[in-house]
This record gives structure tokens, C-alpha cells and sequence, in this order.
């Protein structure tokens, strides 16, 4: 079993940046891979980012390759998002996770949601 806890979330206008931070409680941290989610209203819960736990792994979907980096720090058992360049179409419920399978992403454990509002 394993906790995640994000924070981060926030509103801000197009073109603002904002950083997700997700602390993992209560499991081997460093030996998971991670990644991040989002949801929108109505829509299925879709991938953002992840990274292997040795950190030389990376993915992104195509909608915000580019515009956000994902970061970790294993000693403090930390997961990161950093956005960039923010749309209104980011708008969104962003979950951190830890990453159960890659291709396709999908997650096992999963955080509460914290939220990020991108207006025009």
C-alpha cells in the first residue's frame, strides 16, 4: 500500500506556470516508477507524464511535450510537475500516481486530485 499526496494545484492565466509537488508515504518509493494524471469533467482520466525510478526514463503526452517537465527527488520521496506555458484546455484535475504498467500508462496507487484552472 502506498499514500500520495499532491498539492501544487491553483488559478492562473494562459501562459503562467505553475509546479505540482506529491510526496509518497508507506512503500518503496525509489524502486516505482511514477506519473502523473489529469481529469477533466466528463472525460476519462488521461496521461500527463511519467518517470522511471532511476529517473533516466521519461514520458509525455503529446499534449504537453514541450511545456512540462516531471522530476523527482528519491530521497525525499517527491514527485514533481512543472508546467509551462499553460492552456485553458490543462484545465484540469492532475493526480500523481505510481505508474503500474507503461505502454499504455496506466496507474495502481492513486492521490486525492488537486486542481488547476487555466483561463484565458
Amino acid at each position: 500500500q502506498v499514500q500520495l499526496d499532491e498539492w501544487g494545484g491553483g488559478s492562473v492565466q494562459a501562459g503562467d506556470s505553475l509546479r505540482l509537488s506529491c510526496v509518497a508515504s508507506g512503500r518503496s518509493f525509489s524502486g516505482s516508477s511514477m506519473a502523473w494524471f489529469r481529469r477533466t469533467p466528463g472525460k476519462a482520466r488521461e496521461f500527463v507524464a511519467a518517470i522511471g525510478w532511476d529517473v533516466a526514463i521519461t514520458n509525455y503526452a503529446d499534449s504537453v511535450k514541450g511545456r512540462f517537465t516531471i522530476s523527482r527527488d528519491n530521497a525525499k520521496n517527491m514527485l514533481f510537475l512543472q508546467m509551462s506555458t499553460l492552456k485553458p484546455e490543462d484545465t484540469a484535475v492532475y493526480y500523481c500516481a505510481t505508474l503500474g504498467r507503461w505502454n499504455p500508462p496506466s496507474g495502481n496507487f492513486w492521490g486525492q486530485g488537486t486542481q488547476v484552472t487555466v483561463s484565458s
